[in-house]
């Protein structure tokens, strides 16, 4: 009786288990090396940061010109992710693009993107 007892717990605790684990976040944050084409057909060079939203998916890309090298992060505060991008060995030699592929977390309805720590003006969102 005791071990039917303790295989049923078990049971319920590794059901509860896998349900707390499909409803994770699903925030990830990457750059890409190859960028999708219908993505690359609206990127507008003229821009220095851009966000592609793919309609229907929690999937944006985030395109952001450098002209140093770009480490990022991300935090959340509530129900607002903020992208951190910080340049350095900024140089005059021509402007690099970086994509960065955005997975977001539903739970997540605003974005704010940081430059070297302060608050950026995106340039253009697109929906495709």
């Amino acid at each position: 009786m005791v071990e039917k007892t303790v295989k049923k717990l078990f049971l319920v605790l590794l059901t509860i288990f896998i349900l707390t684990a499909c409803n994770s976040s699903t925030l990830s944050f990457n750059e890409i090396e190859i960028v999708p084409d219908r993505v690359q057909k609206v990127i507008d060079e003229k821009n220095t940061l851009q966000i592609i939203n793919i309609v229907d998916k929690d999937i944006s890309y985030v395109v952001f010109r450098s002209k140093g090298t770009v480490t990022t992060d991300l935090e959340t505060q509530g129900d607002t992710l903020i992208i951190k991008l910080d340049v350095t060995n900024e140089q005059e030699n021509a402007t690099e693009q970086h994509v960065y592929k955005l997975t977001l977390d539903p739970a997540l309805d605003t974005i704010n993107i940081h430059i070297n720590g302060k608050s950026t003006t995106i340039d253009n969102v697109t929906g495709i």
